[in-house]
């Protein structure tokens, strides 16, 4: 099963973790963990790529992880917000049509 915490501190999307694999079908036919990896990639990019924030992104292949971080301020807050949103919301969407192959949280820090 995928696993997805979203972070929250006060009010706010601070950042995520995505971690393990769907286990729909075999590696390179599993439609939810592509549909995580282009949800995952879209939004890491757009942050990063697209508005310019400077979040700490770290990978461990070995587990299947991805995490992304926030730095403590940046600007077009109200942009960053509407990513995660909207990243939030599509693996929802995902949960909902898969749910013995996606988890998705909100961890309040």
């Amino acid at each position: 099963m995928t696993r997805v915490e979203f972070f929250d501190q006060d009010g706010k999307i601070c950042g995520f973790s995505v971690m393990g694999h769907s286990g729909y079908a075999e590696a390179g036919a599993d439609i939810v963990c592509a549909a995580v990896s282009t949800a995952v990639q879209f939004a890491e990019t757009t942050i990063t790529d697209v508005l310019g924030v400077q979040a700490k992104t770290k990978v461990n292949e070995s587990k299947a992880q991805i995490t992304l971080t926030l730095p403590a301020s940046y600007e077009d807050e109200e942009a960053v917000q509407a990513v995660l949103t909207g990243m939030m919301l599509t693996l929802c969407e995902l949960r909902d049509q898969y749910p013995d192959h996606i988890e998705v949280i909100m961890e309040v820090q």
